[in-house]
């Protein structure tokens, strides 16, 4: 899975609208719709900051898969 559609998915698990998302890590929407689209990546604060928000790796959010 990308890193696009980790991020997706766990927005979805944690049940909250992307407006939201953005507004929890401090992020415009626009910032954070362009995450969900593919059309940018987040800088590695922010990855950290999304990852501690989900309470998962960094190799989790981003598709690595460890195996």
């Amino acid at each position: 899975m990308k890193f696009n559609e980790c991020l997706k998915h766990q927005r979805e698990l944690y049940g909250c609208t992307q407006k939201q998302m953005a507004e929890l890590i401090g992020i415009a929407p626009r910032s954070y719709q362009r995450y969900e689209s593919g059309e940018r990546e987040p800088n590695i604060d922010t990855l950290i900051q999304i990852a501690d928000f989900f309470s998962i790796t960094l190799d989790a959010l981003v598709g690595r898969d460890l195996t």
